[in-house]
């Protein structure tokens, strides 16, 4: 057993209990899968992160759910910067982290992290009545193709026609399954429907997004960074979002309201990257005890 030095950030927020939580373990990336992933059980937060040294990077970060690691997550990468930065680990505007989903750059404006994530990947569409009956929606309630898209995470990317659509949405795991299965993953995939309408929780929103999550995840993610840059490419790739940057909102029904800015990198026909960019607040650090 060996002390780590950890912080848990709220990202995407610039208040206490606000947005996505995220514990930040330094110096553990060597740890063994099953004890980051006890950490994150332990936690009741949906992903924490693991840093370490890289040899092509400033930083290695591993990023676990309850259940398995992933290569990327975009909320944990923000807490992650914010906590380093806390700690005068950054002495730069930019650093490039080592994910397992590739080189992520980094920039800092002010408080502001900005995050570009790899250009988007486009994959199939999902029939509508299959995305719908995993939320417990009727089929009229989704105003444009679901689609698989991914820009480091894939997401099952679903536009509603309301906010009270939204509202409504339910996560029914059977028709899930359906749904996940017709998208070509495997049932240990995340491939939720990340849901989205064109109009933000307040008047400095342009989308209001929400994410329901299958055990053993908490039932719903407060904010989620990297759904939200699949979500911004589709939108552009749709003709759906007519600004090159927009302001993406959610966890406001959940009484954790986060924003986020996402830009575009190059035209909407050949999307680069995308940029998400937010703010994060350092809840709280100490030491944890874990088997090294």
């Amino acid at each position: 057993m060996s002390w780590f030095e950890f912080d848990w950030v709220d990202a995407f927020t610039d208040r206490a209990f606000g947005g996505n939580g995220c514990a930040v373990v330094h110096d553990a990336a060597h740890l063994s899968d099953e004890v980051c992933m006890s950490f994150v059980r332990e936690t009741s937060l949906v992903e924490c992160t693991f840093t370490g040294p890289s040899d092509v990077a400033d930083m290695r970060v591993r990023y676990f759910l309850a259940s398995r690691e992933i290569p990327f997550a975009g909320h944990p990468t923000i807490a992650t910067v914010a906590a380093m930065r806390s700690r005068g680990l950054i002495t730069s505007e930019t650093l490039t982290l080592e994910t397992g989903a590739g080189l992520v750059a980094i920039g800092l404006n002010g408080d502001e992290i900005e995050m570009t994530q790899v250009a988007p990947e486009f994959g199939v569409h999902v029939p509508a009545e299959l995305v719908a009956a995993a939320v417990s929606l009727p089929a009229d309630a989704i105003i444009s193709p679901p689609q698989m898209v991914s820009t480091g995470l894939p997401f099952c990317i679903t536009v509603l026609r309301d906010h009270d659509a939204l509202r409504s949405a339910r996560l029914a795991l059977d028709p899930l399954r359906d749904m996940v299965r017709a998208a070509g993953y495997s049932g240990s995939d995340m491939a939720e429907p990340f849901l989205v309408t064109l109009k933000g929780a307040t008047e400095a929103g342009d989308t209001y997004s929400r994410l329901l999550l299958a055990p053993p995840s908490p039932p719903e993610d407060p904010f989620t960074g990297s759904a939200t840059g699949a979500m911004a490419a589709y939108l552009w790739h749709h003709g759906l979002m007519p600004k090159d940057s927009f302001i993406a909102e959610q966890g406001h029904g959940m009484g954790r309201p986060g924003q986020a800015k996402a830009t575009r990198v190059g035209p909407s026909d050949a999307i680069a990257g995308v940029k998400v960019a937010g703010l994060g607040y350092v809840l709280m650090r100490g030491q944890t005890d874990l088997p090294d």
